[in-house]
């Protein structure tokens, strides 16, 4: 009474299609990387901005080593290090010290905060596109 299981033509069928359809991520990023690799040509900096006003921007693309105290209130101070195309808190007087923690970014969207001083840098890149959290 054993009965041999048969493949069909419709088995085939979806067998091929999922092996196909396997090999669609490495096509997609394939592209994306391309794009993505256009986008590296034009310009990023930093943005350091205090309670919501940029007050200074640097540019990441150019060798250049900037160390710059902001005093956002009175008794507040941080200190923002810039250096080989990548920016960071590199000291400050909050009590958590996150921003520090934080260490160096230097990918468009990418932030350190320091929230009790309301000091926030930002990397940007022109003509990127902007990525939203929701």
């Amino acid at each position: 009474m054993s009965r041999k299981a048969h493949m069909k033509i419709g088995d085939v069928v979806i067998i091929g299609l999922l092996v196909i359809a396997s090999f669609l991520p490495a096509v997609i990023f394939y592209f994306q990387q391309d794009q993505g690799e256009a986008e590296e040509t034009a310009p990023k900096y930093a943005a350091v901005r205090i309670d919501g006003q940029e007050v200074d921007r640097f540019s990441l693309d150019k060798e250049n080593s900037v160390k710059k105290t902001y005093y956002p209130a009175e008794g507040k101070y941080n200190i923002v290090e810039v250096e080989d195309g990548q920016a960071r808190v590199k000291e400050d007087n909050s009590p958590d010290q996150i921003a520090v923690r934080t260490g160096w970014i230097s990918e468009p969207g990418e932030t350190s905060i320091c929230l009790p001083h309301k000091l926030v840098i930002e990397i940007y890149q022109e003509g990127a596109e902007d990525t939203y959290i929701y």
